[in-house]
């Protein structure tokens, strides 16, 4: 069975990497009617590491990705990716990664920790503290817990305060006070962000969907509201999905969502459910590619 998985992954990878050659004209360039592409990476926390895996299949595969969307920890990852950061030395981050490398307990009637070490978790994997220095277009969700609607940063600058908002967890994280409104996790307004895609031009949206599941008995607080948000989010309608050309769904459902010891485990199944979704990718880019004329 383990045989047969890898040599349908090869086969998939091998067609890309000739539908990407074909689509070249074999000389490396891109086509100029090719659609612009757009990668909404959805929150997660600890399971969004599975990005990781999706992006390195994208890589490997010469998937085009002309801008990056990210809700919380797809904030965090769509930053590092955008900036040039490897996917190796983020792998390797992620491994080592602990709740105190970018959360600090100072417990207030707001919440009860505050995530401001996350820009310096950031800077472990790029100097980057601006939009306008990212080598990728980058669009980070957060939400006005006031107004209760999402908003969107990107083009300029800087990234550090919107993102911490992005992945400050309601409950968990204290909201975050930025250009006079207070934010909180995008998850809430912008789940899959790819309104973000839309606003920067995207043609194609490919929406990566981390599905947390339920699994066991609570442990703590922050489980009892993390549960709580997932059930919600299960009821509730899912706009994203209409607008979505292509949808990846790894399957992250048997991890806890701190469990950064999970890496590996994570990396691989975004790898395995960006696999099966490559010939898809191929047909909506071609479908959507501008005729000469029209150029």
């Amino acid at each position: 069975m383990g045989e047969e998985r890898n040599a349908n992954a090869e086969s998939l990878m091998r067609s890309a990497k000739q539908w990407l050659r074909a689509f070249s004209n074999g000389n490396g360039k891109d086509d100029p009617n090719r659609p612009r592409v757009g990668l909404a990476l959805a929150g997660g926390f600890a399971r969004g590491i599975a990005h990781i895996g999706v992006l390195r299949v994208f890589r490997e595969a010469g998937i085009p990705i002309d801008m990056v969307a990210g809700t919380s920890v797809g904030a965090l990852i769509g930053a590092a990716y955008c900036a040039g950061a490897s996917l190796e030395a983020m792998e390797m981050l992620a491994r080592d990664t602990k709740f105190t490398d970018f959360g600090r307990w100072t417990p207030s009637w707001l919440g009860l920790a505050t995530n401001l070490r996350l820009e310096q978790y950031l800077s472990r994997l790029t100097p980057a503290k601006n939009f306008e220095e990212l080598q990728t277009p980058l669009a980070i969700a957060a939400t006005d817990i006031n107004a209760g609607l999402p908003v969107y940063y990107y083009r300029k600058g800087p990234i550090g305060p919107p993102l911490r908002a992005s992945c400050a967890y309601p409950g968990l994280f204290v909201p975050i006070q930025h250009e006079e409104r207070t934010l909180v996790d995008g998850f809430l307004t912008a789940l899959v962000p790819y309104e973000g895609l839309l606003l920067m031009g995207a043609e194609v949206v490919i929406a990566a969907y981390l599905e947390p599941g339920l699994g066991g008995n609570p442990r703590t607080f922050t489980d009892v509201l993390s549960r709580s948000f997932t059930i919600i989010q299960k009821h509730s309608d899912l706009e994203w999905r209409r607008y979505a050309d292509v949808i990846i769904e790894p399957d992250v459902t048997p991890y806890a969502w701190d469990d950064f010891s999970k890496t590996h485990e994570m990396v691989r199944a975004g790898e395995a459910a960006a696999m099966q979704v490559l010939p898809a990718i191929r047909t909506v880019i071609e479908a959507k590619r501008k005729k000469p004329e029209e150029s």
